[in-house]
């Protein structure tokens, strides 16, 4: 996957925005104005940042190694994960996207819960 590809997919979901509040080079994608997943444009390799529940971020660390803890984020619960190897398949990479994406609606407040379920 590249920055295009994750680009789309994130924008396929309902309520995702996106966005550029770290400066030019961070795009970040929100859900009901919260963040669950980030990547730095001029990185090289290319990765995302993306938030997971606890123990499965430390899983997932021990499972890839190009899972590692979240770059200038809370460890505990955000992940880096680097496409520079591809050692992760496509179908797990979207999971995680997924997983970022419904941990942090989990977390919303339940009446923007709500509105997102209204938008769907």
């Amino acid at each position: 996957m590249n920055v295009e590809e994750v680009r789309d997919y994130c924008l396929a979901k309902e309520g995702v925005t996106e966005g550029f509040p770290f400066g030019e080079e961070v795009l970040v994608f929100k859900v009901m104005e919260k963040i669950f997943l980030l990547t730095s444009l001029d990185a090289n390799p290319f990765r995302i940042n993306l938030k997971m529940n606890p123990e499965l971020a430390e899983e997932y660390r021990e499972k890839y190694e190009d899972v590692m803890p979240g770059y200038h984020m809370n460890k505990k619960m955000w992940n880096s994960v680097y496409f520079d190897t591809g050692n992760i398949p496509r179908k797990e990479l979207l999971w995680m996207i997924d997983h970022s994406y419904d941990e942090v609606v989990r977390g919303l407040p339940k009446k923007i819960q709500q509105e997102l379920k209204d938008i769907l």
